[in-house]
């Protein structure tokens, strides 16, 4: 039976116990925040001009509809109904609490090793107030022979890295980089610290603050000569890639990392939101934001790589970078040829900062917020205050990004990077998702539950994309990426050895089995036929806060209320 919705339409239903959003903009500048990232800077604008230039638009905007707002939707609504966070709002069906677990041990790995591209620009921003730049000429001590003031994408960095041999040869910390890196964890230790009050407010300024750099660049970029070919070089359409099915599966991916899918982070932002809020108006506002900034980063890339291109006179192909290559190579070159470069370096990498800052310190929030709901009150972390708790998650970030501040590090974060939060965790975990809520839950008893929230039924396409057209694509790109999986190469040259993918697929796997270990285990550990097993498992347990519209039958898998035996409650929630 749906659950009905009785009384004041207007009342807020909500956990008493639990915080909301002081309001609803705090909400929406977080979830910008949080979906718009690097990666719209450093990868939309190079897959673009890779797979067709305007051409790619169109595979873009067609996985934007049938993937990233029906996925995205689906996680800040599940939030928001369940008032929980990422593991707990599986309550909605029990037997696969593991996609919770699942989702959070991709944020943790992404909490862990994106904190790196933070601390590389926080450190070239620290250098970017001399005049010439240091990465503009040749002559420093960190300069190797082959150091040239042509541009070559296999230089750079240097300073930074440090890079050793490979994987296996570990070799010094860096004292200025475990600085920045202290520098940029307690940076976001503070600002989530005391919950959504104070990290709602943060975001106005990491949210607004990386557009406002971004247009000031734009019009610069636009200014410098040869501008218009980088820009004609970015949307110039080639008809032919469409018949390509890489083109395709670029385009799904990006989607999906863009969206920030299958992380449970927008779960735990949904949870702070008030009953009534219109989360469904929210999805297709986020969205617009989210893929209108990608696309409006490209004509500043392009522009600036146009310039550059046109000043050494080569092909902008030749310049043209994806991920922190753009950041650290390409683009602080560009920047090395303008005039006032320690100006434009000090803006640009400002923005990265502020940029991933927001991204990083929403993540580690969605992370608490799961980690909290599953710790038993009574226990010794379940008695600890908020702040404790999130000095303790911290902390044990800080401790593994020790092992990336080395001179081997680049190499342990590129293996994070490949695999722990890679296309074919994130594809998996959205195809269970739409899978659970279509076919296990009920696609038209979620609507109705949608429908309790903001009053009016969603368009059917989204019960029909949860149902079929999702899960088909996030299998079909899913298979493609393992049929088509190729074994980790660094720089083109160093090739990882074994034991070290042995490593990555551990770091993917721990993800990806969650969901059926966890399935698995539940069914072996409950009592009865095997499909009342199925019955009593996958029945939902509800909140104190549905108690207004749910039918009278289904009170009694109502969660107790805190003095009631909490803690084992909660064990089994963590089970």
């Amino acid at each position: 039976t749906a659950p009905r919705r009785t009384g004041d339409p207007n009342t807020e239903l909500g956990h008493s116990e639990r915080q909301t959003w002081s309001r609803q903009m705090d909400f929406i500048m977080s979830c910008v925040g949080f979906a718009v990232g690097l990666g719209n800077v450093w990868r939309f604008p190079y897959l673009c001009f890779k797979n067709g230039g305007g051409v790619f638009l169109i595979p873009y905007v067609l996985m934007v509809f049938v993937g990233g707002v029906p996925v995205f939707f689906l996680e800040i609504a599940l939030g928001q109904f369940m008032k929980q966070g990422g593991v707990a709002t599986w309550n909605i069906a029990p037997l696969f609490k593991g996609l919770g677990m699942a989702s959070m041990v991709i944020v943790f790995f992404c909490n862990t090793y994106y904190i790196m591209v933070l601390v590389w620009g926080l450190y070239f921003l620290a250098h970017s107030f001399t005049s010439p730049l240091p990465w503009a000429t040749c002559g420093h001590e960190w300069n190797t022979v082959n150091c040239t003031t042509n541009f070559s994408r296999h230089t750079g960095l240097r300073k930074v890295l440090r890079l050793s041999g490979g994987l296996d040869e570990v070799g010094d910390i860096s004292g200025y980089m475990v600085l920045c890196l202290l520098a940029t964890w307690v940076i976001v230790y503070f600002c989530i610290w005391k919950g959504v009050k104070s990290a709602g407010k943060v975001v106005y300024f990491t949210a607004v603050f990386p557009y406002l750099v971004l247009v000031v660049l734009f019009f610069h970029g636009v200014s410098l000569p040869g501008a218009l070919n980088g820009i004609i070089y970015y949307l110039k359409p080639n008809w032919s890639k469409l018949s390509e099915a890489q083109v395709w599966i670029d385009a799904a991916t990006q989607i999906f990392f863009s969206y920030a899918i299958g992380l449970g982070a927008l779960t735990a932002l949904g949870s702070y939101n008030r009953f009534n809020n219109n989360c469904y108006q929210d999805a297709f506002i986020l969205a617009l934001i989210n893929s209108g900034t990608s696309f409006f980063a490209g004509f500043v890339v392009f522009s600036v790589l146009g310039f550059m291109a046109a000043e050494q006179g080569v092909d902008i192909s030749n310049v043209a970078e994806s991920g922190p290559g753009l950041a650290f190579i390409a683009y602080p070159k560009a920047v090395s040829l303008m005039p006032l470069a320690p100006l434009w370096a000090v803006l640009f990498f400002l923005m990265l900062l502020v940029l991933g800052l927001d991204s990083q310190f929403v993540g580690v929030e969605g992370f608490i917020t799961g980690i909290m709901d599953m710790l038993p009150p009574k226990s010794f972390l379940g008695s600890q205050r908020r702040e404790v708790i999130v000095a303790i998650c911290c902390f044990t970030c800080f401790t593994i990004d020790l092992s990336m501040v080395t001179q081997g590090g680049m190499y342990v974060f590129q293996l994070f990077d490949y695999y722990s939060a890679s296309g074919i965790t994130l594809l998996w975990q959205a195809f269970w998702e739409c899978v659970v809520v279509a076919w296990v839950y009920g696609a038209d008893r979620f609507m109705d539950n949608v429908a309790c929230m903001i009053g009016y039924r969603p368009l059917p396409y989204m019960k029909w994309c949860w149902s079929y057209v999702t899960p088909v694509v996030c299998m079909a790109v899913f298979l493609f990426h393992v049929v088509n999986y190729k074994r980790l190469v660094y720089n083109a040259v160093y090739v990882y050895p074994w034991w070290g993918e042995v490593l990555g697929w551990f770091l993917a796997l721990s993800s990806m089995l969650c969901i059926p270990l966890t399935v698995l285990y539940k069914l072996l550990h409950c009592k009865g036929t095997l499909m009342e097993r199925w019955q009593h498992l996958t029945t939902p347990i509800w909140g104190r806060h549905h108690l207004e519209f749910l039918p009278p039958e289904n009170e009694a898998r109502l969660l107790p209320k805190a003095e009631e035996n909490k803690t084992t409650l909660l064990y089994e929630s963590v089970i």
